[in-house]
């Protein structure tokens, strides 16, 4: 601060006077009157030495975050005008300065700047990859819709559209070494707990009713499959999809990730990707844990070599006859709290609703088989034939492997329940007499209706419905059951332990599509698809990496708490002299302030205050 006065004036007025940085933006303002000269005589014989002082006391003021400022305002000033057809919010949003502490610590910038100094790209890759990250986080929208709102950033990033859509071309030429930038530096982040190591595949739709042809590589003359293909898909959209396998260690952390077509096997990609992720281990051994779908004699063959081992469940219905037999069989069920023995009779027999039996309600009870033979787990695998023709069949191989059974009487009493509701509906259906115009499926109601045809010889049959009984009892028989294959000779408790944390990896997936807003995809070309893909893998690794450290700091929130209080973190520019906080305190913005020492949790901001924030956390 200075002061500021015409030197030509016989009686000037003196004013404390503001440099200001905004952003590109430079200015000065009168901050404070200090008064006319001849105003300060009748206090002061010396003015201009008054006037002076006045100056040093507000530079120490200023320094200790307390000064006195005015400022005019005219009721009647209008609003700038703009070319834009809608107004926009006048906020800034600063909450992106967290996520900007983790992808600085990921190192990104040098990874970006070692591409473009072997290349002749002029428009920086960094800063392109890193507002695409944090839009996917704080506000997903297309390509487009996130370049129509960088001006919602303090910094006010500047590139120009066509820069988005060749930066994701290189993005993609860069896939393997990007994705194991990212998993290195993320260990100089979070100590990762890659011992285990969770898979899984979804799937993502597009908004197009055509998939993609095949297409011969003019190089190679090998024929390409289109990643845009139709596939099996829970939402049942008639869509092309993709399919994303990704890889989460023990925290819930993402390791690696693939894109591939979306009619492809599912169970054909997990193999190819370990063993990615097994150069980038150096040699560190883990556990592949995966559901059942992801459990292929080939996968569980690959995990019993090099150290590896697998944990992945088990369906009991597909077990052999044999081991079905030992499953039901009441004998050398213990109880996973204690080890102590009891029976299956007992678990569903006691009464639930007496306080004394609660724990053993809450309580787990399991057998161990060994189930060496894959025909008796119900694996199967491809049978290639002489002409080239392949088949899956029943596999018949050797495999090191047993199966942990599980009894649970509260999981039993959930299933029922279910399956109740269901069965209501199914009598419902019955009732209005429409059930050819219900469409049936595996697990849909109408699996519990039974048609029958009764006719006289020369007559047309007609039709009846009913409850079928059998189907209940069926399915009743395996209520409250579960079961995990692993070739672990580790105990019971940390088997199971290990495969409860599954979940995590489902929520990933939750992540990326409710709150990222990872689909529907809009591109068209492949290389965009993928590119599209490796920017919201990049999201969830800075947002999965915050939440971890949200934990180590003793606290945690849920994912849309989270989000919530980033999206809020805006500031609102006052006459370019400071910003002001246009969102109040939380639990949530107290501990991320306490985990990344920001200061983000004042009511007031200089521009030279934010402006070294982000230098600080982006150099």
């Amino acid at each position: 601060m200075k002061l500021n006065y015409d030197r030509k004036s016989k009686d000037p007025t003196y004013f404390i006077q503001m440099g200001i940085r905004n952003g590109k933006k430079t200015t000065t303002k009168n901050v404070k009157r200090i008064g006319k000269h001849s105003e300060l005589l009748a206090i002061t014989s010396d003015p201009l030495a008054y006037a002076k002082k006045q100056v040093e006391e507000f530079n120490r003021e200023y320094k200790e975050g307390k000064i006195d400022m005015s400022f005019k305002i005219d009721l009647n000033e209008k609003l700038t005008a703009t070319g834009d057809t809608a107004s926009k919010s006048a906020t800034l949003n600063v909450g992106y300065f967290i996520l900007q502490r983790i992808y600085h610590d990921l190192k990104i910038k040098d990874f970006f700047r070692e591409i473009q100094d072997r290349s002749k790209i002029t428009f920086d890759c960094n800063a392109i990859n890193r507002f695409l990250s944090f839009a996917r986080i704080l506000e997903p929208r297309s390509k487009l819709g996130t370049f129509d709102r960088l001006d919602s950033y303090y910094e006010q990033p500047s590139f120009d559209y066509q820069h988005i859509l060749r930066f994701m071309d290189l993005l993609e030429d860069n896939y393997d070494s990007y994705l194991e930038h990212l998993f290195l530096n993320s260990e100089k982040i979070v100590k990762r707990n890659t011992s285990v190591c969770y898979f899984d595949c979804t799937n993502y739709y597009f908004e197009s009713e055509d998939e993609d042809d095949e297409y011969v590589d003019e190089a190679t003359g090998e024929i390409l499959k289109g990643l845009r293909r139709y596939g099996p898909s829970k939402e049942h959209r008639p869509n092309p999809i993709v399919q994303m396998g990704l890889f989460m260690d023990g925290n819930g952390i993402p390791i690696s990730m693939c894109i591939n077509s979306g009619s492809d096997n599912e169970q054909k990609c997990a193999i190819p990707l370990e063993q990615k992720i097994a150069k980038m281990f150096h040699g560190r051994q883990f556990i592949y844990c995966a559901d059942a779908g992801l459990g292929s004699f080939n996968i569980r063959k690959y995990n019993s070599m090099g150290g590896r081992a697998f944990i992945v469940t088990q369906s009991v219905k597909k077990l052999s006859d044999k081991l079905q037999e030992a499953v039901f069989n009441d004998y050398d069920y213990r109880r996973l709290s204690d080890g102590s023995p009891i029976t299956i009779r007992h678990m569903k027999e006691f009464d639930r609703f007496k306080q004394e039996n609660l724990p053993l309600y809450n309580d787990t009870v399991y057998k161990i088989l060994n189930a060496d033979k894959a025909v008796d787990v119900g694996l199967y695998e491809e049978k290639v034939y002489k002409n080239g023709k392949t088949q899956m069949v029943k596999s018949k191989a050797i495999l090191k492997q047993r199966i942990i059974v599980t009894f649970s009487r509260k999981m039993m009493e959930y299933q029922r329940h279910i399956r109740n509701a269901q069965i209501e509906r199914a009598k419902k259906i019955l009732s209005t007499k429409k059930v050819e115009d219900i469409k049936k499926g595996a697990h849909d109601v109408t699996r519990f209706i039974k048609r029958t045809s009764t006719g006289k010889d020369g007559e047309k049959a007609s039709d009846h419905y009913a409850i079928d009984q059998s189907v209940i009892d069926n399915e009743e028989k395996y209520d409250g059951y579960y079961a995990v294959a692993t070739n672990l000779e580790d105990d019971t408790k940390s088997i199971l332990e290990i495969n409860s944390r599954r979940y995590k990896i489902e929520d990933c997936f939750r992540i990326l599509k409710t709150n990222f807003n990872a689909r529907p995809v809009y591109h068209r070309n492949r290389k965009r698809i993928i590119a599209h893909f490796m920017v919201c893998y990049t999201a969830l690794l800075i947002y999965r990496l915050l939440e971890n450290k949200l934990d180590q700091y003793g606290t945690h929130f849920t994912t849309e708490n989270i989000l919530e209080t980033l999206r809020n973190m805006n500031v609102m520019n006052v006459q370019d002299a400071f910003y002001t906080a246009t969102y109040k305190g939380s639990q949530v913005c107290t501990s991320l302030n306490g985990v990344f020492d920001l200061g983000l949790d004042k009511k007031y901001y200089l521009p030279k205050e934010l402006n070294k924030k982000i230098k600080k956390i982006s150099n």
